[in-house]
């Protein structure tokens, strides 16, 4: 049976061209040159590759679908190009990143390509599903109990379907949050669709958020679905919700209240049933009291709040991550990076984040690009932050007691993953019986931090 290529391309001459170039190929291939079209053929039929316009919301397509379909494979075109949308686009799992213009003979070589090392990646699509299969929330990692004490509320509220208010400072993965609680909700066959506030302008705000039809403006050269019909059936997210101005408070607040959205230049409302999720890293009530956040949104939105810890109230959780990162970029660069040398990693647990999780995920990822072996060790520090280390070490006020578990924590980590998880194997490597290895990972909360441990 011929493989099967779904092409999502705005340019719909263009579309017909690929077509026409691959089928040559004896591929079985089909075009659409609009994301709603596209949408209701990946829920209705399987491809084993997609080839989708950016302009088209490529990468929120690839999101959604994974969730519906975790063997599909995708690679991204854009007509204007940047290094920051290229590594965003093979973050989230794009085989590759191309700019416009295409070339149809040049686009069949990379279709061949990787065909022929499928495969290779079909095992790499196996390993992240393992990583997120369950009626869980693998995706955050943790076990301090700031991070408990989060699963226990989003466990009450991922299918109340009331608004949810997360905060935290930036960086501690509000939206990680906002997609967790979406995709294990009775909603996670609808679409999460995310909206940064602070990047969108006032003019442009109904439009964006209602949609709008051909004509109502100058440029509006046809209908446009708005953000709230995108996640009809679904969950809104509204990042940043705090820098909305007083005016479009108020218009939001009117949507969610009347769950109804006014499309610009149409007269008719259309009702919509979307969950909304909002985040901030601003403190809403001082921004209620001074008058730069609407007191009645902020009620109707502050059903339940959900406080993210800064990375520095649940240090002992930093082993869990760094292991989490490497594996992850393990698997994205290619690598076999097994662990990191002691000195390094009590660096890692002591220093200061003000990028919270986020600064420290990009922190490993470099250590990992500058690896020498199959250590991370201070060599590949970069030189500006070897002499913080020292100072950063030296002026630790963690007491004795907390040092010495997060050194045994780290430690049976790194044991286990060196022996693939096998506990006996573990304990006599570690020196101690397998009793008492069972009792420390108990006691320092490592046997539910990962699935592995319980085989």
């Amino acid at each position: 049976m011929a493989e099967s290529i779904l092409i999502v391309e705005s340019n719909s001459d263009l579309g017909k061209e690929l077509v026409e170039t691959l089928t040559r190929k004896t591929l079985s291939c089909e075009a659409v040159s609009d994301e709603e079209a596209a949408l209701n053929l990946l829920a209705e039929r399987d491809f084993d590759l997609v080839i989708a316009d950016l302009q088209l919301n490529g990468l929120q397509m690839m999101e959604w679908s994974r969730q519906v379909s975790r063997n599909r494979s995708f690679i991204l075109t854009t007509a204007v190009g940047s290094m920051e949308t290229a590594i965003e686009a093979l973050r989230q799992g794009a085989l590759d990143y191309l700019v416009k213009p295409l070339s149809p003979a040049d686009l069949a070589d990379i279709v061949t390509k990787f065909l022929e090392h499928r495969v290779d990646w079909a095992e790499t699509r196996m390993l992240r599903q393992e990583m997120h299969a369950g009626n869980d929330y693998s995706s955050i990692v943790g076990t301090s109990p700031a991070i408990r004490a989060l699963f226990a509320q989003m466990h009450k509220v991922v299918d109340a379907d009331s608004p949810v208010i997360i905060t935290g400072k930036s960086g501690t993965g509000k939206e990680l949050v906002a997609k967790s609680i979406h995709f294990n909700s009775r909603r996670r066959t609808g679409r999460f669709v995310a909206l940064n506030c602070s990047a969108i302008t006032e003019t442009l705000f109904e439009s964006e958020l209602f949609g709008h039809l051909k004509g109502a403006f100058t440029g509006a050269v046809a209908d446009r679905e708005g953000f709230f019909k995108a996640a009809d059936g679904g969950t809104l997210f509204l990042d940043e919700i705090s820098e909305l101005s007083l005016n479009l408070q108020a218009k939001l607040l009117r949507a969610i209240e009347n769950r109804t959205i006014l499309p610009v230049g149409s007269t008719v409302p259309e009702k919509v049933n979307v969950r909304i999720i909002a985040a901030t890293n601003r403190e809403l009530p001082q921004q209620v009291r001074l008058g730069l956040f609407r007191r009645d949104l902020y009620y109707r939105l502050n059903v339940v709040e959900l406080h993210l810890p800064s990375l520095s109230e649940r240090r002992q959780d930093i082993p869990l991550l760094v292991r989490h990162f490497i594996e992850k970029y393990n698997r994205q660069m290619n690598r076999s990076i097994r662990g990191v040398e002691p000195r390094l990693m009590q660096w890692l647990i002591n220093r200061e984040y003000k990028g919270h999780v986020r600064e420290l995920e990009n922190l490993i990822e470099r250590l990992m690009i500058f690896a020498m072996d199959d250590e991370l060790t201070m060599d590949a520090l970069p030189a500006e932050l070897r002499e913080p280390m020292l100072r950063s070490t030296a002026q630790s006020t963690w007491s004795l007691k907390s040092a010495v578990e997060e050194f045994e924590r780290f430690t049976i980590l790194q044991k286990l993953q060196e022996c693939d998880y096998h506990r006996a194997k573990t304990a006599r490597k570690l020196g101690i019986g397998e009793a008492t290895l069972y009792r420390k990972m108990k006691d320092l909360g490592i046997d539910k931090c990962d699935s592995r441990l319980f085989s």
